[in-house]
């Protein structure tokens, strides 16, 4: 249900995002030859090279997590199979997942093992298994995992028996599909040339232009989706930093409250939270997170189990938050 809402709204926002701006557009605008040679030249090709601008961050941006990111986790595995932090890890719960036609067995592991700080943590994992008849990733069985020890690049564990490898059609795939993009974009512009400047050059191209307002929104939702996930649901980076070098402790809650904040109609709220750290000193620190609207009751428990870091001990983090991150291998 979650991925299919997922789909729906990236559909919804990439409607608003190129064929809306195009029906306003071409619905409005003027084709007078009177019109393009009152037009100021300059105020056009500034335009121009702002869109031209905003297509190249947005297509560097694409490149690189299309295709370049694909290398740089692949750099990290190899890096991490040297420099990991080896831990025993216990398969707490075992899910097999059928997948029609996977040339794997997958599964969806949570596994129980201590983290850089000594402190026992739960860390959901996906696992494809090319060995099934060795039957190994079972509950109750145990197996090797290195971890990240600075928790500073993707991925931040992985199974010691990883193997990593790249798919060339994938990557075929994927340089096929940004090449396509790109050449839709140099297409737009070679069209809208031929069809719109009259033999008065780029005097056509305006602030409502969809060369400009569809890479703008493009870029707007991209700038907008980074600023709530920080604002509101926190890095996924700061969050696995807290738990793989974080210290486990029970937290008292001062008072809580609702900052007014609403993400899907669910309420965020404020906890101001009291510990004591390892050394028997005492620390205050506040967690914003979503609530749902059925689990209000539980936001008015009198203790909670939190990890914090020990450099800083105003990162702060519920255990049961932190229990849901998921890695995939």
């Amino acid at each position: 249900m979650n991925k299919g809402l997922s789909i729906f709204w990236i559909i919804y926002m990439l409607f608003f995002a190129i064929p809306f701006p195009m029906f306003i557009y071409y619905n409005t605008k003027n084709d007078s030859m009177s019109s393009l040679m009152g037009d100021n030249p300059w105020y056009s090709l500034s335009v121009l090279a702002i869109s031209i601008l905003l297509w190249t961050i947005l297509l560097v941006g694409y490149y690189q997590k299309w295709v370049i990111h694909t290398f740089l986790i692949k750099r990290n595995i190899e890096k991490l199979k040297i420099t990991g932090e080896p831990r025993e890890a216990k398969i707490f719960e075992s899910i097999r997942i059928h997948k029609a036609g996977a040339a794997y067995d997958t599964y969806e592991l949570t596994l129980q093992f201590k983290n850089l700080s000594g402190s026992m943590v739960m860390q959901k994992a996906m696992v494809n298994d090319s060995k099934p008849y060795e039957r190994r990733y079972e509950g109750g069985k145990t197996v090797g995992v290195l971890l990240n020890k600075e928790v500073n690049k993707f991925p931040y564990f992985i199974f010691a028996s990883t193997a990593v490898s790249i798919k060339k059609t994938t990557i075929f795939l994927t340089n096929l599909a940004w090449l396509t993009f790109t050449s839709l974009v140099v297409w737009y512009y070679i069209y809208s040339y031929d069809i719109e400047s009259n033999g008065m050059g780029w005097r056509f191209m305006g602030i409502g232009h969809p060369l400009l307002t569809c890479a703008f929104m493009l870029l707007l939702y991209r700038t907008f989706g980074a600023f709530i996930a920080k604002k509101f649901i926190g890095k996924p980076h700061q969050l696995f930093l807290i738990k793989f070098k974080g210290i486990q402790t029970t937290a008292r809650l001062i008072k809580f409250s609702q900052t007014g904040t609403y993400i899907n109609a669910q309420p965020m709220v404020d906890f101001e939270l009291e510990y004591t750290n390892q050394f028997n000193q005492k620390h205050r620190a506040n967690i914003k997170k979503i609530v749902d609207l059925f689990d209000l009751d539980s936001v008015r428990q009198e203790y909670f189990s939190i990890f914090y870091l020990k450099e800083e001990p105003q990162k702060i983090a519920f255990e049961k938050d932190l229990n849901e991150l998921k890695g995939e291998f």
